[in-house]
């Protein structure tokens, strides 16, 4: 008897029916992916198995039994017998779901102290084993620590830790490594095998489809609320049926040259009705066949009249412009020199540590320089010092050939608009009470564009430069999706014209394909701007994809640099061999 049965599963938030007839069975020891993208309602999903999905969420089902238990009909006074203990939930954003006011050891020994499963005694030995096992150095010192005192990696293993603390039967994991670099991502991965074959059940929601292919057993891809197709991991990656299922493949960057197009163009195509296709809006095969009712699964369970390959967008191949009426990037004289940089600072002890050690690079117009390491390597503080909004401690950055560091602010104030960043979380650098025209037009009217219609204009000409309506102006924040919320942020950075882009971490949070789009939208830019972009990324299918040159960084030092594909391909030092090695189908970086 399988440990969970979802037979026929429907959520609705009012008219909006996010989960549509979904069913699915996971048994002991084995491990069951999720993958779609953002709105497909796999977080939906997850979030109904442990009683999360909301007041405001109408749920109906055949079944939804977990080991004999109708969750469907618990209380809360009983959910929190089960949750936690019996099942275990790790959601993606760590920052929002560790308590602010606690230790990370408080955290961790919350669900040993709530369903009490040790004396206080062992208690602390427990929590440090737990930090330990997640690949937490230090883990009396982390411990001892706030969630805002570690790095986005070692939150997301604090809160592994304490998902993994009661010793769940299930455990849910909602992207579980989206923010962790690739050596910690292998050994989280590792830990999660390890309690799959000692017969924990993991269902896992994620949008990297090649940690899906190191660890599912079976996976489903969901679509609009629906499971498209679904089957054994192995199949359904190396012969996907439906065309939704390709489109995610098509869109991995790992598995393209640098200039090729990853997001298939926009289809034109009347809606389906409420029986027919989601996706035949987007489908190049679909007929009226599909826009009026689904066919019956086929034997891998996919939903579609025209299932195998061949239908569907075929695999995107489609080369971006080229640049040969540029100079080519390594004739251009460097923008961005930095010499020997280094940046010390204070642990909450006392004690001090070099965040960057004598690091050197240079970027020119036109050209990607990819930043890799593992968190804490120290790509971030570099990526600072180059903005100018930390001093080396030693060392001088110069850009376009003017001292850069260690001169006055005022020196400075004339050529900070020639160089913008792109962060990881849009929403966390937006002011919320603020609408897209507002985010916007603050960077329109430090470039000098006075206000009213002009300036609206402006605002109106950067939104269709990142592929935005105009009907978005009015929208703040919150009303957007990960990706419209990264076009924004990409939009008011170019809002000044600058010369480099510092990204950071820009698409680490986004799916697959909204990922695809971004990186489209970044090279087509690169190419009408001859933009020069720092990109910051522990993502090294993304890195490989993207840039020109690479600097890959350890314990705040640079130790190889190079071109990408050569450094890649033929690693001259161990720790990059390290680095690829870690990475879950690590061979697509090089096919």
């Amino acid at each position: 008897m399988s440990l969970l049965r979802v037979d026929g599963l429907d959520v609705s938030f009012g008219a909006v029916r996010a989960v549509r007839d979904v069913s699915f069975t996971l048994d002991r020891g084995e491990c069951l992916a999720i993958v779609g993208e953002s709105g497909s309602g796999k977080s939906v999903t997850a979030r109904t198995l442990v009683g999360l999905a909301g007041d405001r969420a109408a749920i109906a089902a055949g079944a939804l039994d977990f080991d004999g238990l109708d969750l469907a009909t618990l209380t809360e006074t009983q959910w929190r017998a089960v949750r936690g203990r019996r099942i275990g939930l790790v959601l993606q954003d760590a920052l929002v779901s560790l308590d602010p006011l606690r230790t990370v050891g408080a955290e961790v020994a919350e669900p040993l102290r709530v369903h009490g499963l040790l004396p206080r005694a062992g208690t602390g030995e427990r929590v440090l084993s737990l930090l330990a096992d997640v690949g937490i150095p230090e883990p009396g010192r982390r411990a001892a620590q706030y969630p805002h005192q570690l790095s986005g990696g070692l939150r997301q293993r604090a809160l592994i830790a304490s998902a993994l603390a009661g010793g769940p039967e299930l455990l849910i994991a909602d992207e579980p490594t989206t923010a962790l670099d690739v050596t910690v991502q292998a050994q989280v991965l590792d830990l999660l095998r390890g309690l799959k074959d000692q017969g924990t059940a993991l269902l896992l929601i994620s949008h990297d489809l090649s940690v899906v292919a190191r660890l599912a057993d079976r996976v489903a891809v969901m679509y609009a609320g629906r499971i498209v197709e679904s089957g054994r991991t192995a199949d359904v990656l190396a012969d996907p049926r439906h065309p939704y299922t390709r489109a995610l493949l098509d869109a991995v960057p790992a598995t393209h040259a640098k200039g090729t197009r990853l997001a298939a163009p926009p289809a034109d195509r009347p809606a389906a009705g409420p029986a027919g296709c989601a996706y035949a809006t987007r489908c190049a095969a679909a007929d009226d066949r599909c826009r009026q009712a689904l066919p019956a699964p086929d034997e891998q369970g996919a939903l579609c009249w025209h299932p195998g390959p061949g239908a569907g967008p075929s695999p995107v191949a489609v080369r971006l412009r080229t640049r040969a009426a540029e100079p080519a990037p390594e004739e251009a004289p460097p923008l961005i020199e930095a010499d020997r940089i280094s940046k010390r600072f204070r642990a909450p002890d006392g004690s001090a540590y070099d965040a960057v050690k004598e690091v050197s690079l240079t970027l020119r117009a036109g050209e990607t320089l990819g930043v890799v390491g593992e968190s804490g390597s120290g790509k971030t503080t570099a990526a600072r010092i180059v903005l100018g909004l930390l001093e080396p401690d030693a060392g001088t950055v110069r850009f376009a050939g003017e001292p850069w560091s260690g001169v006055p602010e005022r020196r400075r104030r004339a050529a900070r608009l020639r160089i913008q960043a792109v962060q990881q979380d849009p929403l966390g650098s937006f002011d919320p009470r603020f609408d897209v025209e507002r985010v916007v037009g603050e960077a329109v009217a430090r470039a000098g564009v006075p206000r009213g219609r002009a300036r609206r204009a402006r605002v109106t000409e950067l939104l269709d430069r990142v592929g935005l309506p105009a009907a978005l102006l009015e929208r703040r924040p919150t009303e957007l999706s990960g990706g419209q919320r990264q076009r924004v942020a990409i939009a008011r950075a170019l809002a000044p014209d600058p010369d480099v882009v510092v990204c950071d971490e820009p698409v680490s949070a986004l799916d697959v394909s909204v990922q695809a789009q971004i990186l489209d939208l970044l090279a087509d830019l690169q190419h009408d701007l001859n933009l020069a972009l720092l990109f910051i990324s522990h993502d090294l299918g993304v890195v490989h994809h993207v840039s020109d040159r690479v600097v890959v960084m350890k314990g705040g030092r640079v130790v190889e640099t190079g071109d990408v594909t050569e450094v890649f391909a033929n690693p001259a030092e161990d720790y990059t061999r390290e680095l690829l090695a870690a990475v879950p189908g690590g061979n697509l970086l090089r096919s």
